[in-house]
């Protein structure tokens, strides 16, 4: 007589889950701090012209960004179809930019305000016009470091 008996059913034991909880909120942390929130909702178009020498830059909280082009198509019905200036996210009049320029400036520290960046990101149809009343109201506001967003690439992808 034997003491032991043989396993007579050959089936596999349940899956462990008691880590399951654990790599769960490990990948809901990863993707909490990898991901990023955007900033401003895009209200015009904005297909940005090719340049073939750009420069990246480093500090992205150091810039404040002005849209220009048309409205987009679901904004057209109300705003129309001619160029737009966007800060933040709402459409303005050049006249608004000095103090938008101005309330930035406040919401920075002051040791931090003589390395803002005013960034244009202007659509490729944007009439010149428009971008030299913008640079204008910049000089106003005494905003003399002006970047104009582009695209990599060769000047006749266009």
């Amino acid at each position: 007589m034997s003491k032991f008996k043989k396993k007579k059913s050959g089936e596999l034991p349940a899956v462990n889950t008691a880590s399951l909880p654990d790599i769960v909120f490990m990948l809901l942390f990863f993707f909490m701090v990898a991901t990023v929130m955007r900033q401003n909702t895009l209200m015009v178009q904005n297909k940005l012209p090719f340049a073939d020498q750009v420069e990246k830059l480093d500090k992205k909280d150091m810039i404040m960004y002005i849209y220009a082009g048309k409205p987009s198509p679901r904004y057209q019905p109300t705003f129309g179809s001619e160029a737009r200036i966007q800060l933040n996210d709402k459409f303005a009049d050049v006249s608004e930019v000095q103090s938008f320029i101005y309330a930035e400036r406040e919401a920075k520290r002051e040791e931090l305000i003589p390395y803002l960046t005013t960034a244009l990101k202007v659509d490729v149809e944007t009439n010149m016009g428009l971008v030299s009343d913008i640079k204008q109201e910049l000089r106003k506001a005494e905003a003399l470091k002006i970047n104009y967003t582009t695209l990599t690439g060769d000047v006749e992808q266009n």
